[in-house]
């Protein structure tokens, strides 16, 4: 990555040490910028002391994100300890430590389920944007990375129609507000993760990965550098774009070995 100014940046969904959101806090602070990690369980404070003894300047927020009170404490956060938000990136999402996640084919979910994972899938992400877009477009500089997946946007698997609906609807939500605001300095982008290698994937998920051209599972941190790049200076040209992490799997029409 190229050195850039110190910027502060809010990464939500960190809590887990093998993750994709404390993958990425760690590689935006290593580049120097000031981070403030989320997640919805006490957790995050370790991964606060984590980053703090490699020295990054961070903090942590316990927070359920599908709540404005939560999204609000989050950016009074980054406003009160760093002075403001420069890089977002959405990655909380999917499963809860804290709740609970029912996945469901059409003919099955139920309608509080459909409305939980895409709160939680989706809203989020919403909420989280519209927080802190008007202080990056007054300061005419801004970087969102939405964590988006191949399931939705360009794939699916049976038996959980919700999660694959709300990570398409992040695509949509990540080029509408990019044209939004394009013309602020605000750039608005997402990544696809494959078959990633996370603690909370299962022997399935991992099946699947060594199924891929590549051979293997992706990593956390294999994404966290797309997402790094997306939120750099340097990507000051691309917006509203949705670059796929996962191996060649999506493009693959020969699956078998």
């Amino acid at each position: 990555m190229t050195t850039q100014r110190q910027r502060v940046a809010i990464i939500t969904g960190a809590g887990s040490a093998h993750g994709i959101g404390f993958a990425a806090a760690r590689l935006l602070g290593a580049d120097g910028n000031r981070v403030v990690i989320t997640s919805t369980t006490d957790r995050i404070f370790e991964r606060v002391a984590e980053l703090r003894a490699a020295g990054i300047r961070a903090e942590g927020v316990v927070a359920d994100l599908t709540e404005q009170a939560g999204v609000d404490a989050v950016v009074a956060c980054a406003s009160d300890a760093f002075g403001g938000v420069d890089i977002l990136v959405n990655n909380a999402g999917m499963t809860s430590m804290s709740g609970w996640y029912a996945s469901g084919a059409i003919d099955g979910l139920s309608l509080d389920h459909w409305h939980a994972s895409i709160e939680r899938n989706l809203t989020t992400s919403f909420l989280m944007i519209r927080a802190v877009v008007a202080s990056m477009q007054a300061a005419g500089y801004g970087r969102i990375v939405n964590v988006s997946s191949v399931s939705g946007p360009v794939a699916a698997y049976p038996g959980d129609v919700a999660y694959h609906a709300a990570k398409a609807g992040i695509v949509g939500l990540t080029r509408s507000a990019a044209i939004d605001t394009a013309a602020a300095g605000v750039t608005v982008n997402a990544v696809a993760p494959g078959w990633i290698d996370t603690a909370s994937a299962s022997a399935r998920e991992r099946v699947m990965g060594a199924a891929t051209p590549v051979g293997r599972s992706g990593t956390a941190d294999e994404v966290a550098y797309v997402i790094a790049f997306l939120a750099g200076e340097g990507a000051s040209y691309i917006t509203g774009q949705l670059i796929t992490v996962d191996g060649a799997n999506s493009i693959s029409e020969e699956r078998g070995r």
